[in-house]
């Protein structure tokens, strides 16, 4: 675990450098990620606010409101280049249950979505485009495939992988650069701790998805809440602070409708922990 001083920022291959607290925009779509906002243009002025106030890592998704998320970061930063939009492909919706999410991984349909989300984010070429989940009925090395012709023929600049094993991650590597990797971890969840460290050993982005997972964690007198009253912090940020002294590779990506959530989740990044309560919180887990 990684305890000295946390680095600002995160370098995804070699030419992305972002700052390390990144803005999911998930959270923008319904409870069931099905539609979009009611609110449009609340919602793309958080957006543009999240970017004024730093924030240079947005990820999106395909089958994100079935492609109205990527629609609406379009409409916010359609054309800037300062900022990295990252989306994902590989995962069809055909309804709104969370049973519904449906791992789609031929090489064709990758192909058909990259196209799909250069129109919608309106972008020339997708920076750092990922496969959304692996398709357990297609080869990976064609799920792959795909995503490195994409590379070649100029349409993506860098390619990731979410929720994956690290055999999977060192399958896709013998086929293509990997740059980034999400999968689901935080405080409370770290079964994924081999995949952390090897993408730090890798030098791979990891770019962790439900990052702030307080629940029953932040009960009183646990160590959550006690370590959040001595820095002067709540729950949610001190689980946002623990990610970013576990690993230099760690990317947190926490979504929000709320500008007051958006400034405290920032605010994570100027809260230094000692080891001593670094391990408390990890006991405590």
């Amino acid at each position: 675990m990684t305890t000295t001083t946390m680095r600002a920022k995160v370098q995804i291959g070699r030419d992305l450098t972002v700052a390390r607290i990144g803005y999911g925009a998930m959270r923008l779509s319904d409870q069931d990620v099905w539609r979009g906002p009611v609110d449009r243009a609340a919602a793309i002025t958080l957006l543009r606010g999240a970017a004024d106030r730093g924030v240079e890592l947005f990820d999106t998704a395909d089958s994100y409101a079935l492609g109205d998320n990527e629609e609406l970061l379009g409409e916010a930063f359609g054309g800037r280049d300062d900022i990295t939009i990252v989306t994902k492909a590989g995962v069809s919706r055909p309804g709104p249950t969370l049973e519904e999410w449906i791992p789609l991984g031929r090489p064709e349909y990758l192909k058909q979505q990259a196209e799909l989300s250069l129109r919608r984010l309106r972008m020339e070429r997708l920076p750092l485009f990922l496969l959304h989940r692996v398709d357990p009925t297609v080869p990976l090395a064609e799920q792959i495939g795909a995503l490195k012709e994409l590379q070649e023929a100029g349409k993506v600049g860098q390619v990731g992988l979410s929720q994956v094993t690290v055999e999977q991650i060192e399958e896709a590597m013998r086929i293509t650069e990997i740059t980034a990797v999400q999968n689901l971890f935080n405080l409370s969840t770290r079964d994924d701790n081999d995949v952390v460290d090897f993408c730090e050993s890798a030098g791979i982005a990891f770019m962790p998805f439900f990052p702030i997972a307080v629940g029953e964690l932040a009960k009183r007198n646990g160590a959550l809440a006690v370590v959040a009253d001595e820095v002067g912090a709540t729950p949610a940020q001190v689980s946002l602070a623990w990610l970013l002294h576990r690993s230099p590779v760690i990317a947190p990506i926490p979504g929000t409708s709320s500008v007051a959530h958006l400034e405290e989740n920032l605010a994570a990044a100027e809260i230094h922990l000692s080891d001593e309560q670094l391990v408390r919180l990890v006991e405590d887990a």
